[in-house]
């Protein structure tokens, strides 16, 4: 692994507040505090001890004020950025004589105020988007038309994701709490309407009292005195789980609250399954890889019993973090890169770059060599394991609660945290970022 803060002038000295790759070109979208979306090309340097190359390649002006937020479709065709303002565009891509270009398709007019986080469906026909006006709004890509409106938060939505399967979408807000919608279409005059219904409230969580017949309630996200807007959930490609930043939780009655990352398990959504312990600073993004990986066999307790290795990175205010499903620990730290806080993160498809934006102004690169992250689970193989249903999680049961969804993981007591000396950016080598090493454990 290689790479660093790519310090050329990415978006003047503006602050960098999303990103993310084309999943067919590789080409990085970057958006700014300048009210642009830039494109950038990643290659890497003839000489191996050479930085990154990154170079600029195009501009798409049309927003009137800073853009929060910007994702390609899965398809590769579109866009989508959202800004501040209530602004929400959808770029489409055009094949010209001087090459492809991107042009305004649709202008999606109907959030009353800043547009902080959006995410498509799988199959890219919908965009989900969220903003400072406290609510969510699913959209048809195509038409451009509202079909729905989710306004039950009573503070900032900063975060949004899309079940990879379709049946749930979820949001994440500065009122501390996480809601999951469910998919339940209704009919009307025979036409199928898009309709999803709130299912889970996740907000607070029973904490044992020194009297163990009582319990008393904690509160598990941060309040709006969080210092990001941006709160940036992800579900994992397989659709076995959802990740929250932004979690603060005491872990026993008398400790100070720890910022946390929260797992939840699409099998029972009322409480998280796992908890991953964060540095001083709390997450405030998480982003999936979106290439499944074989085992290393390295682990016996692994956080989850899959087929496969899942591997996702967690951004804080100021570090980076990479974790996989078969490791209790970060598989790799990067601290200390930026001057100012993370924003947003995105992966390559090909899982050869990890790119991070920063209020600072810069964006963090870093290039992975071919099988450094691990050897690609391929499309046959996903077949044979969906076949013979390996995985704890089972995707093809019906999605009840059911306690322990992730077993295997580390079951921790709250006198078993210990502070611990600074550890490793990778496993077995020094690690600034994190002053506490607290495992991973199921909730029970």
């Amino acid at each position: 692994m290689r790479g660093g803060t790519v310090q050329i002038n990415w978006h003047g000295s503006e602050p960098v507040l999303s990103c993310d790759f084309h999943s067919l070109s590789g080409l990085l979208a970057t958006g700014g505090a300048d009210h642009d979306i830039k494109l950038w090309v990643l290659a890497s340097g003839a000489d191996q001890k050479r930085d990154i190359e990154v170079t600029y390649k195009s501009n798409l002006s049309c927003h009137s004020s800073a853009v929060n937020a910007l994702r390609f479709s899965p398809s590769g065709d579109m866009l989508a950025s959202g800004a501040d303002g209530g602004e929400l565009i959808l770029w489409k891509s055009q094949t010209t004589d001087a090459g492809e270009v991107w042009k305004v398709f649709k202008s999606l007019l109907s959030h009353r105020k800043d547009v902080l986080d959006i995410q498509w469906s799988s199959d890219g026909l919908y965009l989900l988007s969220g903003s400072v006006d406290n609510s969510c709004i699913i959209w048809d890509s195509q038409k451009g038309s509202v079909l729905q409106i989710l306004d039950a938060h009573s503070h900032y939505v900063q975060g949004v994701a899309w079940d990879p399967l379709g049946k749930y979408v979820s949001s994440l807000s500065a009122d501390r709490t996480l809601r999951i919608y469910i998919s339940k279409p209704s009919k009307t005059k025979g036409i199928r309407n898009t309709n999803f219904v709130c299912q889970d409230v996740v907000s607070k969580m029973d904490l044992q009292t020194n009297d163990d017949s009582k319990t008393i309630k904690c509160h598990l996200f941060h309040d709006e005195t969080l210092p990001s807007f941006f709160r940036r959930l992800a579900w994992s490609p397989d659709g076995a789980f959802v990740v929250a930043p932004a979690g603060s939780c005491k872990i026993s009655l008398s400790s100070e609250p720890v910022n946390f990352a929260f797992i939840f398990s699409r099998k029972g959504f009322s409480r998280p399954s796992v908890m991953l312990p964060c540095s001083s600073k709390p997450f405030v993004a998480i982003r999936f890889c979106p290439i499944k990986f074989h085992l290393r066999g390295t682990n016996t307790s692994p956080i989850f019993k899959l087929p496969y290795r899942l591997i996702f990175a967690a951004a804080s205010l100021d570090s980076l973090c990479v974790y996989d499903t078969e490791s209790n620990q970060p598989i790799l730290v990067v601290a200390g890169a930026h001057y100012a806080a993370i924003t947003d993160i995105a992966w390559s498809s090909n899982a050869k770059y990890l790119a991070a934006t920063s209020r600072d102004g810069y964006c963090t690169i870093l290039e992975f060599e071919e099988n450094e992250l691990g050897s690609p689970w391929t499309s046959a193989e996903q077949e044979i394991g969906r076949d013979t249903g390996n995985t704890v999680i089972d995707l093809s049961m019906d999605d009840k609660p059911e306690e322990n969804a992730s077993e295997g993981v580390a079951n921790v007591k709250d006198d078993d945290a210990k502070e611990a000396t600074p550890q490793t950016q990778k496993e077995g080598t020094k690690m600034n970022a994190l002053k506490k090493r607290v495992t991973p454990f199921r909730i029970d």
